[in-house]
């Protein structure tokens, strides 16, 4: 089948909650991927951040088969022997005291929500059903229906209430707002280090130090999301290590698989982890032998490929032969490691016809808030696939569709 047979099936069979570029893809290798018609593309969007360690990573693939012939799903009646061995190698590489596995990163947003709330009722001591959660502004979590409750995403929102209560929300990137925020009822502030899908709006220096201040300070439990920031994303393994900090709760997902099965999950602290009690949480899915054998490989290629020096290295180089492009479509471009952001002037008239362009040209990217574009390839890019890269990217920009 061609192209337009693949987009009728969808469009006739499928719900359509979502608006891709019409390109349907088959096959992937490191940084490329070929779609149907045989044409082939630099990626750069890498599922989210979830091919990180780039398409169908042979060392990871040959672990998929080789547990997917053992045994792949037992669920937690009973215990596998991926699971102790996953919690041990994660918790040492992002020095935590305890994890849990589930699925997907919402599941994971949703779970911290539950252990936070049950921490205060039962560690600091806050009225039953008064707990409160502090987030920010042009958040991203998840879709969940009590994670679009914190949403200020209209989008998001419209249609789906009645809403979880619960939740207050002050701008990103202020730690003055937070201290104000903070009551007596204030039992968690949830926070990405760089807000993803609001733009690559990364907070100035200082902030997460000052957060995570003040949250010891008062008794709060501090949560990163870094479910995209990430296991290498940002040329740290937790982007947390930017500002030398240690969340309570962080947040994992995406790439913790490499793209290959979905598993996420909550790393913490002995004190939160603990008040979860048999029965109060859990998952049919959630540490499965195949997941927990595909993560540790996938956290295993992390460092032994080089990918966090990486993921530096070309993040420092893309982003600064970017900002010598020279057009006055471009209002800003911001970034850190592989992790950037081009952001255009209004007057462009949004950052989806230069997507389309840039894919004409051979790169996949995907516009966020209308006027932005993001480029974040797997980690494992090389520079002339940069430089050719640039080269599209500046013939694009360098005038309007």
């Amino acid at each position: 089948m061609q192209t337009q047979n693949f987009l009728d099936l969808e469009n006739t069979y499928g719900a359509h909650n979502y608006k891709p570029l019409d390109v349907v893809l088959t096959k992937g290798q490191g940084v490329w991927v070929w779609d149907v018609d045989g044409k082939q593309y630099l990626d750069c969007l890498a599922a989210y951040s979830a091919v990180n360690q780039g398409h169908c990573h042979p060392k990871i693939m040959e672990t998929m088969v080789a547990q997917a012939k053992k045994l792949t799903l037992t669920s937690r009646a009973f215990r596998n022997d991926q699971l102790g061995p996953f919690y041990k190698e994660i918790c040492e590489l992002t020095n935590s005291h305890k994890v849990l596995p589930m699925n997907s990163g919402a599941e994971a947003v949703e779970s911290v929500i539950k252990a936070v709330r049950k921490w205060g009722y039962t560690v600091k001591g806050i009225p039953e059903n008064q707990a409160e959660i502090i987030v920010c502004s042009n958040n991203f979590h998840g879709r969940t229906i009590s994670i679009v409750s914190f949403s200020t995403d209209e989008k998001a929102r419209s249609g789906f209430g009645p809403f979880t209560p619960g939740f207050t929300i002050i701008p990103f990137g202020d730690s003055e707002a937070l201290e104000a925020a903070i009551t007596p009822n204030t039992a968690g502030f949830l926070v990405e280090p760089i807000q993803g899908e609001a733009g690559v709006i990364i907070p100035q220096d200082g902030y997460l130090q000052a957060i995570r201040e003040i949250c010891s300070r008062k008794n709060v439990v501090l949560i990163l999301d870094e479910i995209q920031t990430g296991l290498g994303r940002t040329g740290k393994i937790l982007a947390e290590e930017h500002e030398g900090i240690e969340a309570d709760l962080t947040l994992v997902g995406k790439a913790l698989s490499g793209g290959y099965f979905p598993i996420s999950a909550i790393l913490s602290n002995k004190e939160v982890m603990d008040v979860l009690q048999p029965g109060e949480h859990g998952s049919t899915f959630g540490g499965n032998p195949l997941a927990c054998a595909v993560a540790r490989t996938a956290l295993q290629v992390l460092q032994e490929d080089n990918m966090l020096e990486n993921a530096l290295n070309m993040g420092d180089y893309f982003l600064g032969e970017l900002k010598k492009i020279s057009s006055p479509l471009v209002k800003d471009i911001r970034g850190r490691g592989l992790m950037i952001a081009m952001e255009l002037v209004p007057e462009a008239g949004g950052a989806r016809p230069y997507c389309l362009k840039l894919a004409e040209k051979g790169i996949l990217c995907k516009e966020t808030h209308e006027d932005t574009i993001r480029f974040a390839p797997p980690l494992v890019i090389q520079k002339h696939e940069v430089d050719w890269a640039l080269e599209q990217i500046e013939s694009v920009i360098a005038e309007k569709p």
